[in-house]
């Protein structure tokens, strides 16, 4: 049965427990309101450790004034059962005063640099820098040898990458494929703010995609792809913050050949979704 501890004390206790017996600990950081993507990290990170710990926190400093925090689902009675399913061992559920101590306003900030200057940080500003200040935390609380992070939120995955190598945390980052459901929509808590008519019409991100990396691969030049991303979605109704291919460092392509990244950020109704596709040029 899945261990739910509320206390610090009580998770460095179990984990300093494991640890003595010899087992390697895997870390998977979560908002919470879970999905068949987040249990597929839970088990891919079983397959790199022996014991496996998830946390749920729904992390105010990453949400901007006009953003979604109070709106946010917490479910944390279907996601500690979904997680037991899906073979986690402990759910660390923090409160916002165990996470931040001396107050969300007075609490010591990390900050990346260069990698979070670009689409979602220009977006949506002091975005990452709450992503780094917590996940910075959960890792000194958990202090795991792997963490498991999903591929759908490429950028953040870009900014955990920096921020374990520049304060060279002894932490191993995996990184996991996006789960999509049957129609190719990726997996993410915001599709069930989608209304029965945009749910439909949400899966064009992907065909978006899929276009741009067909657009590419054929020839185009980058602009042009971008540009007629960014008129398809439009017209099919989103409201796009940005529809673009980088290299896989996120800047901008200096070869015609070699891997790239598609990425799009764009709102439906009131709901805002992000995908991407890596793929070859």
């Amino acid at each position: 049965m899945i261990e739910v501890v509320t206390e610090l004390s009580a998770l460095r206790g179990r984990v300093a427990q494991w640890r003595r017996a010899g087992k390697r600990v895997a870390f998977v950081p979560t908002m919470g309101n879970l999905h068949a993507g987040h249990f597929s990290l839970i088990e891919l990170a079983r397959s790199h450790a022996d014991h496996v710990v998830a946390s749920v926190f729904v992390n105010p400093t990453q949400f901007g004034p006009n953003e979604d925090f109070s709106r946010y689902p917490r479910t944390p009675d279907a996601d500690a059962a979904g997680l037991e399913a899906a073979g986690c061992d402990l759910l660390w559920l923090p409160s916002v005063e165990v996470m931040y101590p001396y107050g969300v306003e007075a609490t010591v900030h990390v900050a990346v640099p260069g990698v979070t200057a670009t689409l979602e940080g220009a977006h949506r500003p002091g975005h990452f820098d709450g992503v780094a200040t917590v996940v910075a935390r959960l890792f000194n609380q958990v202090q795991p040898d792997v963490a498991v992070f999903g591929c759908k939120d490429y950028q953040q995955l870009a900014v955990i990458q920096y921020l374990v190598g520049d304060l060279a945390f002894p932490i191993e980052i995996v990184a996991a494929e996006t789960r999509r459901e049957a129609d190719g929509l990726a997996m993410s808590s915001r599709n069930q703010y989608l209304s029965a008519e945009e749910r439909p019409v949400a899966v064009e991100i992907s065909r978006s995609l899929q276009a741009m990396r067909e657009a590419v691969r054929g020839g185009q030049p980058r602009e042009q792809v971008e540009a007629d991303a960014v008129a398809r979605l439009q017209g099919a109704g989103f409201v796009v913050d940005y529809a673009v291919v980088r290299d896989p460092q996120l800047a901008l392509p200096v070869d015609r050949h070699g891997p790239r990244v598609a990425l799009v950020a764009a709102r439906l109704g009131r709901t805002r979704l992000i995908d991407n596709l890596e793929f070859e040029a």
